[in-house]
């Protein structure tokens, strides 16, 4: 007997579960080289989630990133995974935190008319929002700010993408000279993000806001 698999957010969901089932939850993602050339005119640097699988991660790295390949006409794009454990480690957030400044200070360094967009789910979410200087010690999953990127390079992150941010949990998120950059996205009853939420299907939801997230990073850039 064949089952159809669900569409939509709970498409989604059932995806993941398979992939963290058949690796027994140890998932984890080899750093990936930049998918054009090392100066490309927008490098999207993407956090992915605890133990999620995929190049950037397949509930929103990857279709966070094809999406904005879609909608960028007349530029170049290349996008970077950041080298972290992506584990409940309790210095797993800290390893992520240096690794996405590292990477965005020496591509700024390298390619000096480059711009970034930053994207986070989940844990990862937590990477990003420390390296911008917003500690999310206390969160799930969280760290203290370890690094942060050079004021130099600030005016050339273009847009920060964050979904399922366990810094939401406590009332808090994006703040300061990013936070107009910033696309805040916690689904209804998201069990990590939304204070009254318990819903983990809700929390493996994003690719569904692919388009939505990549029409707001494009227009600022």
């Amino acid at each position: 007997m064949r089952f159809a698999l669900p569409t939509g957010r709970g498409r989604t969901g059932v995806l993941l579960a398979a992939a963290l089932l058949a690796t027994g939850g140890a998932v984890t993602a080899t750093s990936s080289a930049a998918s054009a050339a090392a100066c490309a005119d927008v490098d999207v640097v993407v956090a992915r989630g605890t133990s999620e699988p995929g190049r950037l991660g397949i509930i929103v790295g990857d279709p966070v990133y094809s999406a904005i390949q879609r909608r960028l006409i007349g530029a170049t794009s290349s996008s970077h995974a950041v080298d972290y454990p992506a584990s409940v480690s309790p210095t797993s957030v800290t390893a992520g935190n240096r690794a996405l400044v590292e990477h965005v200070t020496a591509q700024a360094q390298e390619c000096p008319d480059q711009r970034f967009v930053l994207v986070g789910y989940s844990q990862g979410a937590n990477v990003v929002g420390n390296s911008l200087g917003i500690s999310s010690q206390g969160a799930a999953v969280g760290g203290p700010v370890v690094a942060t990127i050079p004021a130099a390079v600030q005016p050339r992150v273009a847009a920060v993408l964050v979904f399922g941010y366990p810094l939401r949990k406590l009332g808090r998120g994006i703040t300061g000279v990013y936070a107009e950059r910033t696309l805040d996205i916690c689904a209804n009853r998201d069990v990590v993000c939304d204070p009254r939420g318990a819903s983990t299907l809700a929390h493996l939801s994003y690719g569904d806001d692919a388009s939505r997230a990549a029409a707001f990073a494009v227009g600022r850039l």
